[in-house]
């Protein structure tokens, strides 16, 4: 049953930071997995705010994870230098 959660949370994670990739304009360089993993953090810290602001009553639902997961995406482009239109470059590689 944990490998199905895993799976399905893979599959959700995925789906939303694509989702999330796609609202901002320009070609963000991201590999599939890190675009999985913004998808899924975006998801669990609204999932926390969310947690936290109704004192355990509700928890977050799709919409919310989208939007912190686009949050994520543009802080990921700031730290690039990019902007909201621009992503920026991607760090060298070794």
């Amino acid at each position: 049953m944990l490998i199905v959660s895993l799976i399905v949370a893979a599959i959700v994670g995925l789906f939303t930071g694509a989702l999330a990739r796609l609202a901002l304009p320009g070609k963000d360089p991201l590999t599939l997995f890190q675009t999985m993993l913004v998808g899924i953090a975006g998801s669990v810290i609204a999932t926390l705010i969310v947690y936290l602001a109704t004192g355990g009553k509700y928890g977050a639902g799709w919409f919310a994870g989208f939007v912190v997961s686009v949050i994520i995406v543009y802080l990921i482009r700031r730290r690039r230098g990019g902007g909201l239109t621009d992503p920026g470059t991607p760090p060298a590689s070794h």
